[in-house]
């Protein structure tokens, strides 16, 4: 499902071979993911990009379209789109695969939460401050975490533009040199830490999070039917203790809990819904 989601996004082959960029009106709406712009195959538009330029814009439009895109999907979704429907999401599990040692960090760790809360920073400070704060200072704000930090951008448009485009490779500068070294470290960083930009730094991710409490797919756990096993916690790659939160902002909503369940107290998807004492954390009558 992911390959598929890349490949139904990115489907302007053709752009990959000339080094241009899709224009059509396709390119006006937004893909789910974290899906670059300017990839040569791209047929719509990064959310997070869209957010910053029409925050950014000197005209002042207020992005209302993208924001409602990324509440309508998160209140439907949550992060279901980072675990099924992000083409960076897809890179990282891809090289996670590769054998050798592999990390799971404590979720209980205070160091750990510190590191979580990252991603919050990112989108206060990229995707909404800098682009708002550079256009009252200097009459146009710049998009901030596309332009310094965004490693999809920089594999999935940068990298692929410059090898199309001989006369562009003149222009790499300091910037692209310091975006490299930022994809470089995540990618070589998923060998051993399943999804290190989702888990820390990812904003998209921390957006659509911010609804996975709320949204309408769900993964619900059975407690008539847990018997505490923590199986599921163990199988969860991003080390979430499943039974006591599954509604966790961190979850992706990949599955692999319900999957390995013995007794099969796990459901995920549109259907699955709270039972009435999970709330008021009583017990059956």
């Amino acid at each position: 499902m992911q390959t598929l989601a890349l490949l139904l996004g990115n489907a302007n082959l053709p752009g990959f071979a000339e080094g241009t960029l899709y224009q059509g009106p396709l390119k006006r709406l937004c893909l789910p993911g974290l899906n670059c712009y300017s990839c040569p195959g791209a047929l719509g538009a990064c959310p997070l990009g869209s957010l910053q330029n029409g925050l950014a814009d000197p005209l002042m439009r207020i992005p209302f379209y993208v924001l409602g895109f990324l509440i309508l999907l998160g209140g439907i979704l949550g992060r279901f789109i980072c675990g099924w429907l992000c083409p960076f999401g897809l890179v990282q599990e891809v090289l996670h695969l590769i054998p050798g040692r592999k990390f799971r960090p404590d979720p209980a760790l205070r160091l750990q939460k510190g590191l979580l809360r990252i991603k919050y920073g990112v989108l206060a400070v990229f995707v909404i401050l800098i682009p708002i704060g550079g256009l009252y200072i200097q009459g146009y704000g710049i998009p901030a975490f596309c332009s310094y930090i965004c490693p999809s951008g920089t594999l999935m448009a940068g990298i692929p533009l410059i090898l199309a485009n001989s006369e562009w490779r003149p222009l790499i500068g300091w910037l692209f040199s310091w975006k490299m070294i930022v994809l470089v470290g995540f990618l070589a960083g998923s060998v051993f830490l399943f999804r290190p930009f989702c888990r820390y730094v990812c904003p998209l991710g921390a957006l659509y999070g911010l609804f996975n409490r709320i949204s309408l797919y769900r993964v619900v756990v059975d407690r008539d039917r847990c018997d505490e096993c923590g199986l599921c916690s163990r199988r969860c790659p991003v080390s979430l203790p499943v039974t006591r939160d599954a509604d966790s902002p961190e979850c992706i909503r990949c599955g692999a809990c319900a999957a390995v369940c013995p007794r099969q107290a796990i459901r995920c998807g549109f259907a699955a819904r709270r039972q009435p004492d999970e709330k008021a954390g009583g017990s059956h009558a």
